[in-house]
Parts: C-alpha cells; structure tokens; sequence
C-alpha cells in the first residue's frame, strides 16, 4: 500500500503588505522539506501531518511526501509561488501507483489571480486522478468553496481554537479513507455557508459562541458522523466566499449530512449578534491594565498578529506601554531585521538605542505605525530556533531567525528577525524570560495565546493599537466578498 501526503499551509490576508514568496514557506530550513526529511520534522508532531503519518504507520502504508511547506500568513502567495508549490504534488501524482492521497491543507490561501488556492489544486489533482481517494484536513478558518468539497472524500476540520487538535483531525481523515480503502464506509459530503463574517476575537473555543458549536460537532462524530466540521472562515480575505461554513461527512446518507450541516449554521447564523467584536480605546485599556496589581497580567496587541498576517513591527501599543510606565514588562515581539543586527553587533551588555519597527507601509488601512525610538541594554543574543512545549504544535520546530532581547529597565523587548505568532511558553522561556516572574506580559496575538499562557494570566486585556489585522472592521475595504453579509450589512 502506498499513500501519498503533503501539506500546503498559508492564510492569506489579502490587506496584508508582507510579500509570500516561495521563500516564506522555508521556514528557516535551507529548502522546503520534503521526502524523508519532512517525515522526520512532523512524525509524532501534533500536526495534521504527524496524524497522518501516524495512521499510514499504523496501516504498514510506504509513505511518499512530496512537499511539506507552511508559511506564517501574509499578503497573496505570488502566482509562481502557487505554481511551484502545486507541481510538488501534481507531478507525483502524474507518477500514479497511489492507493491513497492524503492532504493537509489551511483552506484560506490566496494567490495572485487565484482566491481559491486549495480548490486550484484539488480540481487539477482531480483531472490527473480522478479516482483515488482523497483526504483533506482544513484549518478552522478555511474559506470553503465548492472545488474545495466537490474533490474530496473526506473533509476534516479543528474542533479548538486555539488549534490544539491539529493531529486529531489528521486521524480523522486518514481512518476515513483507510475505511473507504476496505470497504466498510462510502463517503459523502454536503457543505454550505452563511453570509456572516465572524470577527476573530469572538472565535475562540475557550467559550460561546463558536465552544457550543465545535462541542456539537464532536458530538455528531461520536455518534456516527464521519466528520463534521463549523469553519468560522478568516475575514480579513477580501475574497467571494469568505466567511462562516460546515461541511458533513456521513457514511452513504447525503440527507444527513444535509440536516447535520443546516442544524450547525442555524445556531451559527442564530447567534450571529455574539461574533462581533467591539474595540475599545488604547490609553484607557492600558490604565486599566496598571491598576491590576497580581501579575502576570496579558496584554493582546491584536491588531497586528502575525498569526492573521500582521506586520509584527507596529508600535502603538509599546508606546503606550512606555508612556504610562508599566513596569516588570516583557513585550513578544517586534519583527525589525535591521534592528535584531544592530543590538547583535553592538554585543550583550551594550546599551543601544533603537528604531523599532514601523517599517512596512501598510495601504490597506486607514492608519500607520511609526519607527519607535528605545533605548536599552542588550541582554540576549540566539539564533531564535526552539521547539514547541505544546499543547499547540507539540514538537514542530519554529525559527525566528536571530533574535534579541532589550532590557530598557521597565520592559524586555524581544526583537526578531522573523515572524511568530506566540503560541508557545518557549517563545519565552528560549530568550531567556520566564513569564511566570513578569507583572505584564505583552502578546502579538489574538486567540492562539491562550494554547501557552491562558493558565497563568491573572487578567487578560485587549489593547487596540495598529495593524492589518484590525478587528475594527471599517477600516477595511472590503471589494471581493458576497454581499449583503453580517455585519457589514444589517441582516
């Protein structure tokens, strides 16, 4: 038996100025992984990936991986980036001999030309084979179209958000198709959306409105369902389909999998009032925040989180932090390449002063961050390479390229030359801070913090500052999606 995998990963955020060269999906490794090298980065990973090859051991399948590539989101992949990455697979394939593929997909990737990136590929896969089995793990914010649906066996989503059951929803696809290869189940898939944009920052699984519908999903695959997942879809892609979805996978019983499937975007759209989130002033959130005494206290600088395709160099909320003298402060992160070289060469010890960040335009919005002028002590200098504790990520290896620590006597600075969103303890504990000793802990981050840190934060406060990842939505243009659609539109 011999099963082919791969996986292609990038949210794109189409307001997003950070450029998606082939580059990006390097992810600090000199080339992208495939092959053997591959298997040995994601085996007994918790990713979509590490489940399946989990179950391929499992099965006795001789495992071929053609490409494993993921990048941090950002601005629409480069036409030939798509390309280049589409013939990894499409050429295997062409190889045939495959008894089944399996692919672990985001299901929110943009490419120039093309909105539906993932769907690009299952269609042309389709056309060179149209026969084997196919499963397809999406991210909880997948965009979902029909070339999407119509060319997979199965679809398998995330039940948490924060995504810590990536390498469950592997499992799940990948015993799908082992049951398909052996006759018991035969597949079938009904999927459909709502005209609802869901804002990020009620998306969370930690509690309603999205906790009680990935509840209910998990309930249905208890009790027979092959899969069914709730997509919250990624707003910030000005594309035609974005936004809430379910796709339900039942074994031969299409009328199922159509009620399932209704019953999932009736709660969604019935609630719809709880998935828009309303910001609130900057200085006032962090007055508030210098109030709370019992540490360590998180503060989300959510507007520009790498995680949705944020620069990670906006400033607003540091300033602000600075200016209102908040102390015992660790800041994750700013990404400012030039700045990382500059503490670097003056050495560990040194006293620099900085321009941090600021350095990307970003055209999209209606606002722009400024360099911000730091002063402070050097007092760490690594190469930024560290494995996730979990649960998030277990065991996959992230890279921030060099990476600095600046001390300015209130706040440490972590400054990195590559983007990371902070999902993981290490992110810290690898440059040297231990959380747990800190009255405030800044995050670039919206939700995916919590994986790490939601254990030890006393209090949690969402600042507004600046950044393509802006959960005020007025300040998009939004061009490309359906309309009329809640809540850009009174439904």
């Amino acid at each position: 038996m011999r099963w082919l995998l791969a996986m292609i990963k990038h949210e794109t955020n189409t307001y997003s100025p950070v450029p998606t060269p082939l580059e990006r999906f390097f992810r600090g490794n000199p080339e992208i992984l495939a092959g053997e090298r591959a298997i040995k980065a994601y085996e007994n990973t918790d990713s979509g990936l590490g489940g399946y090859i989990e179950v391929a051991r499992r099965e006795g399948a001789d495992i071929v991986v053609p490409v494993a590539a993921e990048s941090w989101p950002s601005g629409p992949a480069s036409a030939q980036t798509h390309e280049q990455l589409c013939k990894l697979v499409l050429d295997q394939v062409k190889l045939g001999g495959f008894d089944a593929i399996l692919l672990d997909l985001h299901g929110a990737m943009v490419a120039e030309g093309v909105e539906d990136a993932e769907g690009d590929l299952l269609r042309r896969l389709r056309e060179i084979d149209p026969k084997t089995p196919v499963a397809v793990t999406l991210d909880m914010h997948a965009n979902v179209y029909d070339d999407i649906v119509d060319n997979a066996t199965v679809i398998s989503g995330f039940h948490t958000y924060p995504h810590v059951d990536i390498r469950e929803a592997g499992v799940r696809a990948a015993n799908v198709i082992v049951r398909t290869l052996k006759g018991e189940i035969h597949p079938v898939m009904s999927w459909a959306n709502k005209p609802m944009l869901p804002h990020i920052m009620c998306q969370g699984t930690h509690a309603a409105p999205n906790k009680p519908l990935q509840e209910r999903c998990k309930e249905l695959e208890a009790n027979g369902v092959l899969a069914a997942s709730v997509f919250v879809g990624f707003p910030h892609a000005d594309i035609r389909e974005a936004g809430l979805s379910a796709v339900v996978c039942t074994d031969g019983k299409p009328d199922e999998a159509r009620q399932y499937r209704d019953e999932l975007l009736e709660r969604a759209w019935a609630g719809r009032a709880d998935w828009v989130f309303h910001p609130e002033p900057l200085a006032p959130t962090i007055a508030r925040a210098k109030t709370i005494e019992q540490g360590p206290v998180v503060l989300l600088d959510h507007f520009d989180n790498t995680g949705s395709g944020g620069t990670m160099d906006t400033t607003a909320v540091l300033a602000e932090v600075l200016r209102q003298e908040l102390d015992n402060v660790v800041f994750y992160a700013i990404c400012d390449p030039q700045a990382a070289t500059e503490a670097a060469a003056a050495g560990v010890g040194a006293t620099v002063t900085l321009k941090l960040g600021g350095k990307l335009a970003m055209p999209a919005i209606k606002e722009a961050s400024e360099p911000l002028e730091v002063t402070g002590r050097v007092k760490l200098v690594f190469d930024g390479v560290y494995l996730s504790r979990g649960p998030m990520y277990r065991g996959v290896r992230n890279d921030t390229g060099l990476t600095v620590v600046i001390d300015t006597g209130r706040v440490e600075i972590v400054v990195v030359s590559r983007h990371q969103e902070p999902f993981d303890i290490n992110c810290l504990l690898s440059a040297g801070i231990d959380p747990l000793q800190k009255r405030y802990v800044v995050l670039k981050s919206r939700v995916h913090w919590r994986a790490g840190f939601s254990d030890m934060a006393t209090e949690v406060i969402e600042c507004t500052g600046v950044g393509v990842t802006t959960s005020d939505y007025s300040q998009l243009d939004f061009k490309h999606v359906r309309r009329p659609i809640y809540p850009l539109d009174p439904l």
